[in-house]
């Protein structure tokens, strides 16, 4: 069968077009798995310290009630949500338990407007702020999921 010569630009083209398509369908998937890393870092890093005296002590003084049971739990939520997030395992159900550790640790910690020191009150509200964001994001987790490169696209590509 002869090829028609005008349909060679085409065929280049399609051609161009999936090569590209494939290159940023790699990037994409690529920058998702560096995202679900980056976000979830500071959960799996911090949950360890929900462990120690100084972290109990410290939410027993800003009135988290039952600090000793509450703060070791909320340590095992941020790190088991980390982990969904990370691998991409359940990764809704994950940022789930992370936006519920979240809300909490986020109104009764980072409270700014009852701290009295101005630059006390500033540092609070940056980090009422910065967890206002990584709401943000967890929600976003909690409706579109891992993406690719995860264990939950893994398992649904069966």
């Amino acid at each position: 069968m002869a090829s028609n010569p005008a349909s060679i630009p085409s065929q280049a083209s399609r051609y161009l077009q999936y090569s590209a398509a494939r290159e940023t369908s790699s990037v994409s998937s690529a920058a998702v798995l560096a995202g679900r890393a980056l976000f979830s870092l500071i959960f799996i890093f911090a949950s360890f310290g929900h462990f120690s005296h100084q972290e109990i002590a410290y939410a027993a003084q800003q009135g988290v009630p039952l600090a000793s049971i509450a703060v070791p739990f909320s340590g095992i939520m941020a790190l088991l949500g980390g982990l969904s997030v990370l691998l991409g395992y359940k990764a809704k159900w994950g940022a789930w338990l992370l936006i519920v550790f979240l809300v909490p640790v986020t109104l009764m910690l980072h409270n700014f407007w009852a701290v009295k020191d101005p630059m006390m009150a500033q540092m609070q509200m940056a980090m009422f702020m910065k967890n206002l964001s990584i709401l943000g994001g967890a929600l976003l987790i909690s409706q579109f999921g891992a993406g690719p490169l995860s264990l939950d696209a893994r398992r649904s590509n069966r």
